[in-house]
């Protein structure tokens, strides 16, 4: 993530509060040659978040929404997508028409969200083409997890709103045996692939004390052949 800092006599910025960004990605947006905007604020505080600095909603923005636009406009025909991630990026109420704007250029507009708001994913939609949706354990992990009561309830629910809405997804689901146990962990798979998710990606814990979380033993079970695509990343 490149950080940016706005020139000290600049305008205001806009409502979109932005931390950074990666100018390519070829991995965030499946398909897609694209640009990574990583919003500012998160209402959880989950233990192996890997942007904590973006946590606090009431930081000032590191690149102006019009930077961040003029970026993009320098950059038309080279880039297939946008992604919007975080931090939580459905906390902004600016999301929608920083959606539209980049839709507007002829982006492909992507989300990484944790689903805390059902429904604001619900109205973003229909201006998405394709979401990675956290699914960070079994229902009832989730208030440990994310240390934010009823957590769970609403990230489930918009998994729910996904399903119903046919936008391209994926799931992805950060583990090690101190969060749920392996056999959560193979729960969860079915859980999922029974609910009509086809691509499911698990991700290593990267915190200090998780220790190495070995996810080999995914490659070898049954859950393979529940998902068009299952992926295994370690960092």
């Amino acid at each position: 993530m490149v950080a940016a800092s706005a020139p000290a006599d600049a305008a205001p910025g806009p409502a979109l509060r932005l931390g950074g960004f990666t100018p390519l990605t070829t991995i965030d947006f499946p398909g897609r040659l694209a640009a990574v905007f990583y919003c500012q604020g998160c209402p959880w505080r989950c233990g192996y978040c890997h942007n904590p600095e973006l946590l606090d909603a009431t930081a000032p923005p590191a690149l102006p929404w019009e930077r961040a636009l003029a970026f993009l406009e320098s950059r038309r025909g080279l880039l297939d997508g946008v992604v919007f991630s975080g931090g939580e990026p459905t906390l902004q109420a600016a999301l929608p028409a920083a959606l539209a704007e980049v839709r507007a250029m002829g982006f492909a507009t992507g989300l990484h969200t944790g689903g805390m708001y059902p429904e604001r994913l619900a109205g973003l939609l229909p201006l998405l083409d394709w979401v990675g949706l956290d699914i960070k354990g079994p229902l009832h992990c989730y208030d440990a997890i994310t240390r934010a009561t009823g957590s769970g309830v609403k990230a489930y629910e918009s998994l729910r709103r996904l399903l119903a809405s046919g936008v391209a997804h994926e799931c992805r689901t950060t583990w090690h045996a101190g969060l749920f146990s392996q056999d959560e962990l193979l729960e969860l798979a079915a859980f999922l692939a029974g609910q009509g998710v086809k691509h499911w990606a698990v991700q290593e814990c990267r915190t200090p004390e998780a220790g190495s979380a070995d996810l080999a033993f995914l490659r070898s079970t049954r859950i393979n052949r529940d998902f068009v695509s299952l992926t295994v990343r370690s960092f």
